[in-house]
Parts: structure tokens; sequence; C-alpha cells
């Protein structure tokens, strides 16, 4: 060493220092796969809990066929961004295989159009097509996104891609996220493949729902943070506004992007009317709005997802108007808590107490389902079951009716009175902003972070 230094002088030695330093700092900043969009797959088109899904026959004819030679192009919006991503497509409730090609993903530039030169196309082991068969998810390939290297990534915070894929033949049943709340496009029955254009032309379709598109990962910095929010309809934005990314788990994911830009992603898997505990069993020739209970999809829907550091799990009031005991919740609770650190090592699991649905129709806005309510928000508050908990219900609730506050009532998307059950857009924002940081990653840390590709 001393013969170094002294050959080498003062440059040399910086020189081997850096020789030195380097594999250890390449470790450090190492890459892996972090989900940064997904929606959970709820069964087969068109059951489950609808919110201005626009008609749609004319895309879809016949229900039970499906898409018939047609393309679609889903758009979403990822919560961290990097220049390597990756794409999962599921058949979870198809009754046949599903073979699609032509798929592309590039940057939205407004409707069904795409921002020029961003188009890229997506492959499968190598291929350009892929066979999905009936109950089963695919992952594509890396794709390389030209446009969001690493000196563009952080301009590029909160914009939409734009994800294209063609249907060859019949799909048969569709397996579809149903309320989506942003709008995506489809071209007619027997358009053919589209999925490479820049235009809208082909896609005169619209929809509020996503189909067959499950997530999306990006190759992100080792301590890149994943929350998942589960839960049922008001974790996935009923009466938020429609396109404006309003659910409290997109509020939630903003207030981390200014604590740690690109830092820490927060993906939906949220669906409408879900339960716990119920249906015992999904059947996709039987189905239930709200699709597989949590127990059953906690899998697929959230251990399956890439990078999970902490899940958020706010859910109970549809079980309580389906007259499931409030012990019986509890224990569902239970059960979860277990289920999730069984299959992702080190998560931090964080509960949420249920908002007020008192005022609401039928059962679900009675006294005595209030009652329970209460019942099971005194156990979450008593620490006994969630590593933490957040306070959703003080968050919104009017002291002096036991409702929600009179401003977060009205429906934001399709106008009207609201249902006295889901909050608007004020509502997602007083529950989003409600939430302390900390008590989802507790060592969450302000930096500033450009993703390195690999």
């Amino acid at each position: 060493m001393g013969e170094l230094w002294g050959g080498c002088g003062v440059l040399g030695g910086i020189l081997l220092l850096a020789i030195l330093i380097s594999p250890i700092a390449n470790a450090q900043q190492g890459t892996k796969w972090v989900t940064a969009w997904a929606a959970s797959s709820q069964g087969p088109y068109p059951s489950g809990s609808v919110l201005a899904l626009p008609d749609q026959s004319f895309a879809f004819p016949v229900s039970a066929e499906g898409a018939n030679d047609q393309s679609f192009r889903m758009i979403v919006r990822p919560s961290v961004l990097a220049g390597k991503t990756r794409l999962r497509f599921s058949n979870a409730f198809g009754t046949k295989p599903i073979k699609l090609d032509g798929v592309f993903v590039g940057l939205q530039l407004s409707s069904a159009a795409i921002v020029p030169r961003t188009n890229v196309p997506v492959l499968f082991s190598g291929g350009k097509n892929i066979v999905i068969a009936p109950g089963r998810d695919v992952w594509s390939d890396p794709v390389i996104l030209p446009f969001a290297g690493p000196k563009k990534v952080m301009d590029l915070l909160g914009r939409k891609l734009a994800v294209s894929f063609h249907i060859l033949g019949s799909s048969g049943p569709m397996t579809w996220h149903a309320k989506a709340l942003q709008t995506s496009y489809i071209s007619l029955p027997h358009a053919g493949s589209h999925g490479d254009e820049y235009g809208e032309q082909a896609f005169p379709t619209s929809s509020t729902a996503w189909f067959f598109l499950s997530a999306v990962d990006m190759r992100m910095p080792n301590d890149t943070s994943l929350v998942v929010c589960l839960g049922d309809s008001i974790t996935d934005g009923t009466n938020s506004t429609l396109n404006g990314d309003d659910r409290w788990p997109d509020i939630l994911q903003r207030r981390f992007s200014e604590r740690r830009p690109n830092g820490v992603a927060v993906v939906d898997a949220g669906i409408g009317s879900n339960q716990i505990t119920r249906p015992e069993v999904y059947d996709v020739r039987a189905p239930v709005p709200g699709g597989p209970a949590a127990l059953q999809r906690i899998d697929r829907d959230v251990a399956a997802l890439s990078g999970v550091t902490t899940v958020v799990w706010f859910e109970g009031i549809n079980d309580l108007a389906h007259t499931v005991p409030t012990n019986t919740i509890l224990d569902g609770y239970r059960t979860g808590v277990v289920q999730l650190r069984k299959s992702i090592p080190r998560v931090r699991v964080v509960g949420a107490t249920i908002t007020p649905a008192l005022g609401g129709k039928n059962s679900i806005g009675s006294e005595e389902i209030d009652k329970k309510r209460k019942v099971v928000n005194d156990a979450i508050r008593s620490g006994d079951i969630f590593d933490a908990w957040l306070d959703f219900e003080q968050a919104v609730i009017d002291p002096q009716s036991g409702t929600l506050k009179p401003e977060y009532i009205p429906n934001s998307t399709i106008g009207g009175p609201g249902d006295n059950v889901h909050p608007n857009r004020a509502g997602y924002m007083a529950i989003g902003g409600s939430i302390d940081l900390d008590a989802i990653l507790p060592k969450a840390r302000s930096t500033s972070r450009y993703p390195k590709e690999h």
C-alpha cells in the first residue's frame, strides 16, 4: 500500500480509494422492482360496483364473449417513475385462454393520444404475443422507457402512461376492475391491432374501468418504499372526482412525494363492495359485486406485488351491513395480519378506523350498524391487532350528528346529494391529510432522488 501511495502520489491514492469503495457504493445504489400502480382484479365483466361507467355495449355487444379482435388503451398513473418498467396482465376470472399481442407503453398526451416518440413495444419472453391461461397472471419482459431517463424523471412525476394491447379473437369473460374512475379507451370489435399508433382515431369508445392490466412495476433504488392500501369502495374512491386522482391513497402518495420525491410508491388495492370475510368462496359463474373477500385476495392483490413495505387496511363497513358479527370481523383482521406477515417479510400492517355511514341507505345507515362500527373501531384503537392505527373516523365525522360532516357528503363525480357513506373529494382530502406518515413508514427520510437506470 505504501508503494502505491508513494509512486502515484495523492491522485493515485484517490483512484485506489475509489476502486475500493465502488463495490460498496454500487451495492448501496442497487435497484429492485417496485409496483408503481395496481388495480385489483375483482371479477368478470360486467360484475362489480360501477360508477360513471359509459355504455359499453358498443365495445362489447355480448358481455360473455368479451373483447373480439380489438385494441385497448388503458390509462394509468404510476406513483413512482423510472426508466425501466414491466407490466402484469391478468386472466384471473377468465374461462378460456386469452391471446395478447401488439402491446405498447407510452406517455399519454391527452385523451387516447400518445406523446410522439414515447410509445415502445412490450415483449413476453422475447416474443410479441402471449397466451394467458384462465386463472393466471403474467409479467412482461422489462421495458426501457427512453423518455424517463434519470434527468427527466422528476419532471414527469404525476404524468400518466398509456398501455395499449390487442386481443386476438374472442377473449370470453374479461377480468376487470370496475371502478377505475379513470377514462381509458377501446377500439370497436374486429378493428384489429392499433397499439403502435400515436393517434386517437382507432379508439372511439371510452371506459371508466381497467381491463386485463393489473399492475405496473418500476425498477427503483433499493430504498424505495411501497405502501399498499387494502380496502373497499372508500379506498377505491367512490364519489371522488373522475380523472382527478383524488382517492385518499392518491392524496397520501402526494404527501409522501413532498417528503421523498419519487421515493415512496402508494398503490390502491380497493374494490367497491368488498368484504373482509365474505364470500367464503368466490364463484366466477355467480360473481358478487365486491369480488373475492379480502382474506382470499391478499395473495394476488398485496403479497404478489413487488417491494411491499407497508399495508394500510381500511375495511369492514360492508361486513357489518351484511350482518357479519363484530368478533368475526376482528378475527378476520387478525387472520389477514398473520397472512401478510407470513407472505411479506418485515411488512408493517396499519389498521384504519371505519368511517361513519349513519344515515346511509338500507341497513348500512342504521343506528345498530353504527354501534357495531364503534365496537370494531375501539378494538382497532386498542393497538392489539395492527402495528399501528389511523383514525379515519375522526377525520370526517360530525361530532354533533355522528354522520359524515355535511361538506363531505355531496357526490363529486356525478353530482347529487351523496349517500352519507362515501366521502367526496373534500372528505378524501381530510382522510389523506389526517394520516401520520411516520405511523406508516417510521424510518422514511426526506430525500430527493433520481433512480439510476440498470
